[in-house]
């Protein structure tokens, strides 16, 4: 069966700073014609950045849209034709004050996919040392170290609910008991 939506004319209705809202209409699998709106994101990193004492890097952040804080993990907006590890590197740096010898891709997730074409590639850092953080103009968040059992803990009391977070933490988890 042929599930393949095709696109017949595309409308961008708001372009902001970095993400755009389009509006295409489409033809579906069956040749009935309808609309489709999403918004187009240049994708993210999010980064597992693991010390020496086994804990994680982790952060406390304000997000505005639903208006509370979130324990989440690093992560940053990928820049346009910017190489994915490039950006990891950047992004950790920027938010944590941390650099890592050692790089791992883990995976690449999709968080958004009936209204966004947002990716989020997914990166184990580790080999870090502390060099300073050097936060964005209007970047406010708290930095700290969580072990990955209390972090899966916080999972469960729902204290930790960011998507890419918990994606990321369960990655880790496998990952460190031998599912690469």
């Amino acid at each position: 069966m042929e599930l393949k939506e095709t696109c017949l004319d595309s409308s961008l209705m708001y372009e902001g700073n970095f993400i755009q809202v389009s509006k295409d209409r489409v033809s579906l699998p069956d040749g009935a014609v309808t609309s489709r709106e999403y918004i187009k994101h240049p994708g993210a990193v999010a980064m597992l950045a693991l010390l020496d004492n086994g804990n994680l890097v982790m952060e406390r952040q304000y997000r505005y849209p639903p208006r509370r804080e979130f324990i989440e993990l690093p992560a940053g907006k990928i820049d346009h034709g910017e190489d994915i590890l490039i950006t990891a590197q950047r992004e950790l740096l920027e938010e944590t004050g941390y650099v890592a010898k050692e790089w791992i891709h883990l995976t690449t997730a999709w968080p958004c996919i009936g209204y966004a074409d947002e990716r989020m590639e997914y990166f184990l850092a580790r080999g870090l040392s502390h060099q300073g953080s050097k936060l964005d103009d209007g970047e406010f968040l708290e930095v700290f170290e969580l072990p990955l059992s209390e972090a899966l803990e916080w999972i469960r009391l729902g204290k930790i609910n960011d998507s890419k977070t918990l994606v990321g933490l369960f990655w880790l988890e496998k990952y460190l008991k031998g599912w690469k």
